[in-house]
């Protein structure tokens, strides 16, 4: 890091970095027919990004790429913090590159990056996990703003567990609930219409409204009362896609999508919407730029802050780092979750593509996704028979990844086996396999020496 000193200039920006679980991008704002009036109106007064995707479609890996501007099986969280997985003490993280630079840094609510009792480990001045949930938050929030003791540029993380399964919190008045009538949501594209699932898209809708967009407002309103919204930089995103079959725990776009929506005012604003394909691996280095912070060298992550500031017009090249010819395509990964279930993807503007690595029998949803509210069980028919050792999906004629223009030779069988890819996609397909390889060897993915093994933790 060059010229930057050993304090924070103080016409720097705080940053206020809002983070929930399993959101994806269902809020109003993206074309979900949900009632979040507060983050739509954040959306509409700063920029909305469209194509942003994370690295993982499960919390404490994409959260680590959050952080950190590596891929997972760069900075080892290849599983669940709670499960033995988690970043190493000498790993460069967000807070400690911004204490770093002069500011002071607060962890309030959730983090999953190392374990639950270990949050000092990403290197935060101060932290506070009593709680997590949304709505009790707020007085967090607001009590952090009222004890502040200088002027010093400061950094927030604020972690939210909502909308996280179960979709019902005790700790939130039954009346405070306005559940849809499961007969008039809408139902989610890549799913079967039928009534379990429509019962489980309403009790997601009024965990959302009900908690954590009220949440989200109050904290807006925290930061007005307190005098310093024109010199906050205000982020809010999420790790992952629902809690649904077909979204979290996969490597389709359902799973891999995420919202991110940024503003200052006078600094960040515009109503504007941003179409760039990203990542967020490139989320660290970002928040860096607009704080005038130097990015790291030698990281995945690279800084797409000019499309946030809006120094490039819609349309243009975007004039930074974030549109070189590596964001002409985002990759993902999975390897542990609560099963062993290895799975690698490229995406492109056009084509999905992901190679599985499957040891097991089938391809399991992962055990949170798995509750319905009548305590019915509709996960068994998502589980993935066989395998399919590749899967490649044309984006443009077939959004929600429901035919599989790859060979359906499956994990097991040998590169003979399984009928042959479409002929039409071919040059696609082999295409997205030389780069996803590339990606692999260059990054020392460990998968490529075989099945990567449980941590030798206790």
């Amino acid at each position: 890091m060059t010229g930057q000193g050993s304090t924070a200039s103080r016409d720097r920006p705080n940053l206020v970095l809002v983070h929930c679980h399993d959101l994806g991008q269902y809020l109003g704002c993206y074309g979900y027919d949900v009632d979040t009036p507060n983050l739509d109106r954040f959306a509409a007064d700063g920029v909305r990004f469209e194509n942003y995707f994370c690295t993982a479609p499960q919390c404490s890996p994409s959260r680590s790429s959050m952080m950190t501007g590596t891929y997972p099986h760069e900075n080892g969280v290849m599983g669940l913090a709670h499960m033995g997985w988690g970043l190493d003490d000498d790993q460069w993280t967000l807070p400690k590159r911004l204490a770093d630079a002069g500011y002071s840094t607060h962890l309030l609510g959730f983090q999953h990056e190392v374990p639950e009792d270990r949050p000092e480990r990403l290197g935060y001045g101060t932290t506070d996990t009593e709680t997590k949930r949304a709505l009790e938050l707020v007085d967090v929030v607001e009590a952090f703003l009222a004890d502040r003791e200088d002027d010093d540029p400061f950094f927030v993380s604020l972690g939210v567990e909502e909308p996280h399964r179960p979709f019902r919190r005790d700790y939130v008045d039954d009346a405070a609930y306005d559940d849809p009538d499961p007969e008039a949501v809408e139902p989610l594209a890549y799913l079967p219409d039928r009534p379990e699932i429509r019962e489980d898209v309403a009790a997601l809708q009024s965990l959302t409204t009900e908690t954590l967009d009220r949440a989200f407002g109050r904290f807006r309103e925290s930061i007005r009362d307190a005098g310093i919204a024109d010199e906050t930089l205000v982020v809010f995103t999420t790790d992952h896609g629902l809690a649904m079959p077909r979204a979290k725990g996969t490597c389709y776009d359902s799973g891999l999508e995420t919202a991110l929506l940024v503003h200052q005012p006078g600094a960040v604003e515009g109503g504007r919407v941003r179409e760039e394909l990203l990542s967020n691996v490139d989320l660290a280095p970002t928040l860096l730029d607009l704080l005038g912070i130097d990015p790291p060298d030698g990281v995945a992550g690279r800084s797409f802050a000019p499309l946030v500031r809006g120094d490039a017009a819609d349309g243009d090249d975007g004039g930074g780092d974030a549109t070189d010819d590596e964001r002409k395509h985002v990759f993902a990964e999975m390897t542990w979750h609560d099963r062993y279930n290895p799975m690698r993807a490229i995406r492109t503007d056009r084509y999905k593509y992901v190679r599985n690595f499957s040891v097991l029998p089938r391809v399991f949803v992962p055990l949170d996704v798995v509750p319905t509210p009548a305590g019915r069980s509709v996960h068994e028919e998502f589980y993935v028979e066989d395998c399919p050792a590749e899967e490649l999906y044309d984006l443009e004629a077939d959004p929600h990844e429901q035919h599989n223009l790859a060979s359906d030779r499956t994990c097991y069988e040998p590169a003979s086996a399984g009928s042959d890819p479409h002929p039409d996609h071919v040059d696609a397909l082999d295409d997205l396999r030389s780069r996803l390889e590339s990606w692999m060897e260059s990054t020392d993915d460990p998968l490529l020496d075989g099945p990567v093994p449980y941590p030798d933790v206790e």
